[in-house]
């Protein structure tokens, strides 16, 4: 008896990632017309392939009803669009094309927080509080909250990458809470509700949806984005309380990718680990990447004492798919009263979570990871010449033990105390920039 032929996207070899033969089979036993069936896509350009090659490699691309190329994703030398499957099938074997990606679905994923890692402590005895950092919070947006607007203006740039708006605003409320999560100041609370970095201007970068969804390449373009305009805005560190499930190693996840290359240009990444656990191997891209830090969740169980915080049950384990340690840190993540947006689908889903007229709480690694990003503008602020390994290395060491887990918890004064002391090996070498 013979043996049967594999479909063709079967025998592609690594030409297609997982997450796209997945779609692929589902159309094939849906029994779509191939023909007549797009699927977003990001096709990855291999090195040192000429323009000719590229542009005969984008004409296949337009021999469908609905085949569409959207943009170019610079950094990353791919362009995205909806292909498809036969398009793919022609596509895939081009002498200028490496790879093809499912362009993925991307999710969305402070009282006491602020006090249980120490950023009330360094604000009160440091003079410490983010003041000349800018963070970007990659997300639904963000709202002119009065806790970001005054008494002073701290939203110090927008980029909206949905619906293309020029002035600030939240459709959903997620991303306005993760802003909060950092830099809140507690104008609205009267200190009461307050981000470690409560003086740190932020720069809302809008790429989710006003359900909380997104693609991988409208990510891709919001990191981009940040690293483009990294000298005009300052911004130092990027937040991103967003993922979607790893298939393949970082090496070849173009979000994981795309956030490295945000990293060696010089800012700071952190990403939420997920919020799969407590199952093992449930860390979500780009938190799967060596290089950033990917920050998990702890319960402080609403008491500033460390002796009862615990790893959240819901944050996600490593390893990752390259057998990784992750996460890097945890940091508190649960029940973190924050910034509300009125009348938003947040408040509308979650009104028994509602504090007042003005903040609402929420949990996951999403709130974690701006926590984390406050302290890292603490950490920027006592030190401007740190780099981001500088900044990973002296989180990780300084961090608190967490019981039955290689990373630690986040220790905010401890962390400046050994920024500063970097100073004197800095000093004779790096000009801090005026």
């Amino acid at each position: 008896m013979g043996k049967s032929r594999r479909v063709w996207f079967e025998e592609a070899g690594g030409m297609l990632d997982p997450g796209l033969i997945s779609q692929l089979r589902q159309l094939r036993k849906e029994g779509a017309d191939e023909q007549k069936t797009g699927l977003p896509v990001i096709v990855r350009w291999k090195d040192r392939t000429d323009r000719k090659e590229r542009e005969e490699a984008l004409r296949i691309c337009e021999g469908g009803s609905c085949d569409s190329v959207f943009g170019e994703l610079s950094m990353s030398a791919s362009f995205y669009g909806q292909l498809s499957p036969g398009t793919i099938d022609s596509l895939k074997d081009h002498k200028a094309v490496s790879k093809i990606y499912f362009d993925r679905e991307v999710q969305a994923l402070l009282d006491v927080a602020s006090k249980s890692v120490g950023a009330v402590d360094v604000r009160e005895h440091e003079g410490l509080s983010g003041k000349g950092v800018t963070i970007a919070v990659l997300d639904t947006g963000i709202h002119p909250h009065d806790d970001l607007t005054k008494p002073e203006e701290r939203i110090s740039g927008f980029a909206d990458l949905v619906g293309e708006k020029q002035d600030p605003y939240d459709d959903q409320g997620h991303g306005t809470h993760c802003a909060g999560d950092a830099a809140g100041n507690g104008h609205l609370s009267e200190g009461l509700y307050t981000g470690p970095a409560s003086e740190a201007n932020v720069v809302g970068v809008k790429v989710l949806d006003k359900e909380g969804g997104g693609r991988l390449s409208t990510v891709i373009r919001g990191v981009e984005w940040c690293i483009q305009h990294r000298e005009e805005l300052d911004i130092r560190v990027i937040s991103l309380s967003l993922g979607a499930p790893a298939f393949e190693s970082y090496r070849d996840d173009p979000l994981a990718q795309a956030c490295e290359a945000a990293w060696h240009s010089g800012i700071v990444v952190c990403a939420a680990a997920g919020n799969q656990g407590p199952y093992p191997g449930t860390i979500s891209t780009p938190g799967i990447d060596p290089v950033i830090i990917t920050v998990g969740s702890a319960d402080d169980q609403d008491t500033i004492e460390r002796g009862d915080d615990e790893k959240a049950p819901y944050s996600s384990r490593g390893p990752t798919l390259d057998l990784l340690v992750k996460p890097d840190i945890y940091a508190p993540g649960t029940n973190i009263i924050s910034l509300s947006v009125p009348d938003s689908p947040l408040e509308e889903e979650l009104p028994e979570n509602r504090v007042g007229d003005y903040y609402i709480s929420l949990s996951g690694t999403s709130m974690a990871t701006p926590v984390c990003a406050g302290v890292v503008a603490l950490m920027l602020e006592a030190n401007p010449r740190l780099s981001p390994n500088d900044v990973k290395s002296i989180l990780k060491s300084t961090a608190a033990e967490m019981e039955g887990d290689q990373a630690g918890y986040i220790d905010s004064r401890r962390a400046v105390d050994l920024a500063k002391k970097y100073l004197q090996f800095q000093q004779p070498f790096a000009p801090v920039k005026g």
